[in-house]
């Protein structure tokens, strides 16, 4: 009798969408990135980590399921994590409507509680959008969106009979310890031990503060499972927390910009320093990124959230400068296993992964 060895489980990552901020971008060559998103997937169940611009048909495209959507989890509230969220809540409904499953979390950060500060290099005071309740978190996002698109789902509902995506989706906002410190003007991410905001039967997921001023709360993810762990880090510029929450994971994917190539297509100087500014204290480089690889002794290192996306490949190697490790800069839908039964799976010369 032949015995049946034992297959360990390699969970992995698809990255649905690599490029970061608000435009519709391309690569080096010209063809297009999907806005920042990606799934963990363990076993049959699958996890999104922020809804870039393309991430329902995406997930699509690398045939995952709704009925088998474990949970959707926003870094922070910035458009470009966040646009795709409408298609997932009401395209998505119709993908489950036969499903006995309950309701998908949606987990993420809560208000922001006050408009951020106005640019030292305002010459103007702006009108805030909707001044009543200018700064929601991802219950009133998700809220908002189901109030903007009422006319059509209570059409469904009503005509149709289809089921109110406001029971199929369950808003969770992170709740951040008592006496912590943190103020979204002034201390967006004071030092503090990872806290978890999700488990079930495959993943426990654990949520810290970064640095994405002046956008507050903005969170890093990490996704536990018995076949490893992946840290996912959102937007943020380098800080401790990000060190802190990434240590000894087997995959860190991490958000990198190239501020000279950057710089080079703003020809308004006044948004230029403002937009200057902010991405010099919100955002990470590629090689600061190697660093924080480095510094937390994470196992592989993959660089997304690509801005802007059309840099040239070695702009991203630059990583490589302060780590040693297996370095990926993968494309849209590029699957990357993790844990100690991928790397032992995996084959001794295989090169990192580069982009096109």
């Amino acid at each position: 009798m032949t015995e049946t060895k034992h297959v360990p489980l390699i969970p992995y990552v698809v990255t649905l969408g690599t490029a970061g901020g608000p435009r519709w971008w391309k690569d080096h060559e010209g063809t297009p990135r999907f806005g920042i998103a990606t799934a963990v997937v363990v076993g049959q169940t699958w996890y999104l980590v922020d809804c870039g611009q393309g991430a329902g048909r995406q997930a699509n495209a690398a045939g995952l399921s709704m009925t088998d959507l474990g949970g959707i989890f926003i870094t922070h509230m910035h458009s470009d994590h966040t646009v795709d969220l409408p298609s997932l809540l009401l395209f998505g409904a119709f993908e489950l409507k036969n499903s006995p499953r309950g309701p998908i979390p949606v987990v993420g950060p809560g208000d922001r509680g006050k408009l951020p500060p106005l640019s030292p290099r305002a010459t103007t005071t702006p009108t805030p959008i909707a001044p009543n309740r200018p700064t929601p978190g991802i219950e009133g996002l998700v809220s908002g969106i189901l109030s903007a698109y009422a006319t059509d789902c209570n059409d469904r509902i009503f005509d149709s009979l289809a089921v109110s995506p406001a029971v199929q989706f369950d808003p969770r906002e992170i709740q951040l310890p008592e006496g912590l410190g943190f103020d979204p003007d002034i201390n967006v991410a004071p030092e503090m031990e990872p806290i978890e905001v999700f488990r079930d039967g495959n993943v426990t997921v654990s949520a810290i503060l970064v640095s994405h001023h002046p956008t507050a709360p903005a969170y890093a993810f990490r996704f536990e499972t018995v076949g490893g762990s992946v840290t996912i880090s959102g937007d943020t510029a380098p800080c401790a927390n990000m060190v802190r929450l990434a240590r000894g994971t087997d995959l860190l994917l991490h958000e990198a910009i190239n501020l000279e190539v950057l710089a080079a297509q703003y020809s308004d100087a006044q948004m230029l320093q403002a937009t200057m500014d902010h991405h010099r204290r919100a955002h990470t480089t590629a090689a600061e990124a190697g660093r924080i690889a480095t510094d937390a002794g994470v196992a592989h290192l993959a660089l997304h959230h690509l801005v802007p996306s059309y840099s040239p490949p070695e702009a991203w190697e630059e990583a490589r400068t302060a780590f040693e490790g297996p370095l990926s800069i993968p494309d849209d839908l590029q699957v990357i296993p993790f844990g100690p039964a991928a790397r032992a799976a995996a084959p001794a010369s295989e090169p990192s992964t580069t982009s096109r």
